[in-house]
């Protein structure tokens, strides 16, 4: 029998997205099953082989139709698939493709962590779709980021690679990041660091703006609006994570110099006129060549990781 379909499985800390998809990277089926992190989450691979199962009797797809199921974590996963610990699933010291694979009567799994899958995800089927070597940059809460070089995620040797929200940009920064670094990228760059700036500069000066009737509870979202309006203390604020995340693209591109950074996450809807910021820093910093690496929008949204998870297991 023919193996033509393969699973994309992406993790999360309240769900985990499932996807059927065809060895082209057709989408056939997606579905969604409660993280049920309890116990040390001990119930969450249980839940996705159980959900597995049904969905290929409910399509009458035998088992042997399929090439294997990929994975997405929250955390760092070693190059056999073995993770130390996930903190928002309570996993510590487990392989989970291990176990799943062995759930799942043998069918083969791979694993990688869930930002670097996801960008394996844009490269094949999303913005960065017709590259062979992007980095994608996820502008969430916080900062996350993937490498993909020929079609293969660079996870590194202690899977740190990638982690560009912790790359170190600012020194006079006196708060601690989530890391417990000081001057990190997603402290300035993030949804919660964004928002974080706008109340700064708010505090620090008298000058009227729309972003003041917000007060602390100022959001991302409403800095950027406010910014596509012209406001001066929110272009402030955008110019500023412009420029940092210009400056970290700028590094990398002279560290990796991939064809193209794919930008996404939730501050990403702010559309080209965000990439528009970026990209004037981006140039800025790399005044060596001309000819580098292009910046633009991931495409996938929420569906990247589950694209990226079944792309796993077709090498």
């Amino acid at each position: 029998m023919e193996k033509k379909k393969c699973i994309g499985v992406d993790i999360g800390g309240t769900s985990v997205k499932l996807g059927l998809f065809e060895k082209d990277g057709t989408l056939i089926f997606k579905w969604e099953v409660p993280t049920r992190k309890e116990e040390g989450g001990r119930y969450i691979l249980e839940d996705v082989a159980d959900s597995i199962r049904r969905v290929l009797i409910e399509k009458e797809i035998h088992k042997d139709e399929i090439v294997g199921a990929g994975m997405g974590v929250p955390g760092p996963v070693m190059p056999d698939g073995y993770v130390e610990v996930c903190v928002n699933l309570g996993w510590h010291d487990l392989n989970p493709q291990k176990v799943l694979s062995d759930l799942l009567d043998g069918i083969p799994v791979k694993s990688g962590n869930d930002a670097n899958v996801a960008a394996l995800g844009e490269m094949w089927q999303g913005g960065g779709m017709g590259y062979t070597d992007i980095v994608m940059v996820t502008l969430g809460t916080g900062v996350g980021g993937g490498v993909i070089i020929d079609e293969k995620i660079i996870a590194g040797k202690h899977g740190l690679a990638g982690e560009i929200g912790h790359i170190h940009v600012r020194d006079e920064e006196t708060e601690h990041c989530n890391c417990g670094g000081v001057g990190c990228l997603e402290q300035v760059a993030s949804a919660t660091g964004i928002a974080r700036e706008a109340r700064r500069k708010m505090k620090a000066t008298d000058t009227p703006s729309a972003l003041r009737k917000f007060g602390d509870d100022v959001t991302a979202k409403d800095v950027l609006d406010e910014a596509k309006n012209g406001d001066d203390l929110a272009l402030e604020v955008v110019e500023t994570v412009g420029r940092y995340l210009g400056l970290v693209l700028a590094q990398l591109a002279m560290t990796v110099d991939p064809q193209m950074f794919v930008i996404g996450g939730g501050v990403s809807k702010a559309g080209q006129f965000l990439i528009d910021v970026i990209d004037k820093y981006y140039r800025h910093y790399t005044p060596i060549s001309e000819n580098k690496a292009v910046i633009g929008l991931a495409k996938l949204g929420n569906d990247a990781g589950i694209y990226g998870a079944a792309r796993l297991v077709l090498d």
